[in-house]
């Protein structure tokens, strides 16, 4: 149910971004010519692409109510999976390159001539 609201709510926004392109920036609409009383006159085009546009935007809106209470409502009680985790190697200090090694006795200072 949730993905095919999700396809819907994808091809709703497409035609609402399609109507909304279509629109002059006047509100004019199409801007076709033909007879001034006739459905597809420039104001019969203006009046219905804004309604168009004023019903995909209400279906769009109601859409994303709907997603996103289905989305909560679904997402409930998850919890992380851990059985990839890895057990990382304890940090061990630096090694100082002077240091005598393990098992072997410092070296003795050189004797001071008198």
């Amino acid at each position: 149910m949730f993905i095919f609201l999700m396809v819907v709510q994808a091809i709703v926004a497409a035609l609402l971004v399609g109507v909304i392109l279509m629109q002059k920036s006047e509100g004019g609409g199409l801007g076709t010519g033909g007879s001034p009383t006739g459905f597809m006159s420039a104001r019969g085009a203006a009046d219905f692409m804004s309604r168009t546009t004023s019903i995909l935007a209400t279906i769009f809106v109601v859409l994303s109510i709907v997603l996103a209470a289905l989305a909560t409502s679904a997402g409930g009680g998850r919890t992380i999976d851990t059985s990839l985790k890895r057990d990382v190697a304890p940090v061990q200090a630096p090694v100082d390159p002077l240091a005598p090694a393990a098992g072997q006795a410092a070296p003795q200072p050189a004797p001071q001539a008198t």
